[in-house]
């Protein structure tokens, strides 16, 4: 019997024929359910991903109207949707249950749920934990808001299994069943524009300790050591620092990654011998090393940091030409992600910064840029270019710095600009701090244009 044979003879709503909803219309349909899909663009702008859902046999909603009048069983919320929305608060009124796809996964998984979430790195550290569990001859399932979904695959998870789950702030608002480990990277300012504000985003994030069995949390983020009061149950730490003796967890040492548990030190790995550049990259293996303990080796976490290359749009090297190197760092949508990828480079560097506006504060991006000391050119564009050159300006060692600033809002002379003013021994790094919205679908569009340009240049 199949996970989705509950759904016979329910309506079923679905919110966007986006990532997390798309493998589920077929699923739904063969369970049986009646699945109406509800999204702002018309049937013909959905074109060919219209098509497939007609096949399965579902119905459409779109257009302006497209959230008007919403009945029937279930409401699937995409995550880019509020729950609190008025048309939505008016289905619940009128019966309907509101859930989401991962919502609905965690509620029902069979095995334990290594669930990460976090404003930087989550999708990076998310990977390495099953990557190191696969290496430790666990089978993992890897997905969630890496943009793989995971309930569509229900039916093939055993209870021996372990789940690996990226969490964003927007899933985890209507979470409530318990993840087995809770992992949270850090929590800086993001998504202010989605979020009433920073209070309410901190919450979100909070969300994912609610009935874990393990914590595993960021001694270096404040908003993690004042959430770390909330919980009962056990705590591991890391750090880019030796940790105090009285906790358990996983931190930098002299050039070492070590893992101390009940009193007893481990040594893990030297962090140079980790493939992936940067400190943040060695805090994300504390990270991961926390969240597999017990489950795994330090053989498997080695093997993986030697040979682990990274996640496509995360600090990826996309071209190397006549001594300059080429990164797509696209997935950086915020001033610390940023920081973080620039902190890995040592050579002299031409970035492209900007995009849509999430409002949040600029002033760490342009802290981070200055205070670098190799940023040579900053070339600006999209729809936040005018508030990061004015972060910049605005700082007290800007002129000092020697740091040019240009101005492209299109995002492609953008990259022109940025790869004209490249010189052998140079990097050109696309890492915006910002989200893509303002141009692009997503991220993976963004980064995928900038490979795109700059192998054609």
């Amino acid at each position: 019997m199949s996970f989705f044979d509950r759904f016979n003879g329910m309506t079923v709503n679905l919110l966007g024929a986006g990532v997390s909803n798309k493998p589920l219309v077929k699923k739904l349909a063969d369970g049986g359910a009646k699945v109406i899909i509800r999204d702002k663009k018309t049937v013909a702008e959905l074109g060919a991903v219209a098509d497939e859902f007609a096949s399965a046999g579902a119905q459409f909603v779109c257009g302006e109207d497209y959230l008007s009048d919403i009945s029937g069983d279930l409401v699937f919320r995409s995550p880019g949707f509020r729950p609190d929305i008025a048309p939505l608060c008016a289905a619940v009124e009128n019966g309907c249950q509101l859930t989401s796809e991962m919502e609905m996964f965690i509620e029902n998984c069979p095995c334990p749920i290594i669930g990460l979430t976090g404003s930087d790195g989550k999708s990076t550290t998310t990977t390495l934990v099953a990557n190191i569990l696969r290496e430790s001859g666990h089978n993992c399932f890897l997905g969630g808001n890496i943009g793989e979904p995971l309930l569509n695959r229900i039916d093939n998870i055993k209870k021996d299994d372990i789940i690996a789950v990226e969490l964003s702030s927007f899933q985890l608002m209507t979470i409530d069943s318990p993840v087995t480990v809770a992992v949270i990277k850090n929590i800086t300012p993001n998504h202010l524009n989605w979020h009433t504000d920073m209070d309410e985003y901190i919450e979100a994030k909070a969300k994912i300790l609610k009935g874990a069995e393990t914590a595993v949390l960021n001694y270096d983020d404040e908003n993690c050591r004042k959430l770390s009061e909330r919980f009962d149950g056990e705590i591991l730490w890391f750090s880019r620092r030796e940790l105090p003796a009285s906790l358990n967890g996983a931190f930098l040492r002299e050039g070492e990654l070590i893992m101390r548990y009940e009193g007893k030190e481990t040594f893990v790995i030297k962090t140079d011998e980790i493939l992936l550049p940067g400190e943040h990259n060695a805090e994300n293996y504390a990270t991961a090393v926390c969240a597999t303990w017990g489950k795994t080796t330090v053989e498997a976490v080695r093997k993986v940091a030697r040979e682990f290359g990274g996640v496509k749009h995360r600090f990826q090297v996309v071209r190397r030409d006549g001594g300059i190197t080429y990164y797509n760092s696209s997935i950086d949508s915020s001033p610390t992600r940023t920081a973080a990828a620039i902190s890995s480079l040592k050579c002299p560097v031409n970035i492209i910064c900007g995009g849509y506006d999430k409002n949040i504060p600029f002033e760490p991006l342009a802290q981070a840029l200055v205070a670098h000391g190799k940023i040579k050119t900053v070339v600006l564009t999209g729809a936040t270019m005018g508030k990061i050159k004015k972060a910049l300006e605005d700082h007290p060692n800007f002129e000092s710095s020697g740091i040019k600033v240009i101005c492209a809002p299109d995002f492609k002379d953008a990259v022109i600009a940025a790869a004209g003013e490249a010189e052998p021994g140079e990097a050109v790094l696309l890492s915006p701090a910002c989200a893509s919205f303002d141009a692009f679908e997503n991220f993976e569009k963004r980064g995928e244009f900038f490979a795109e340009t700059v192998k054609g240049l």
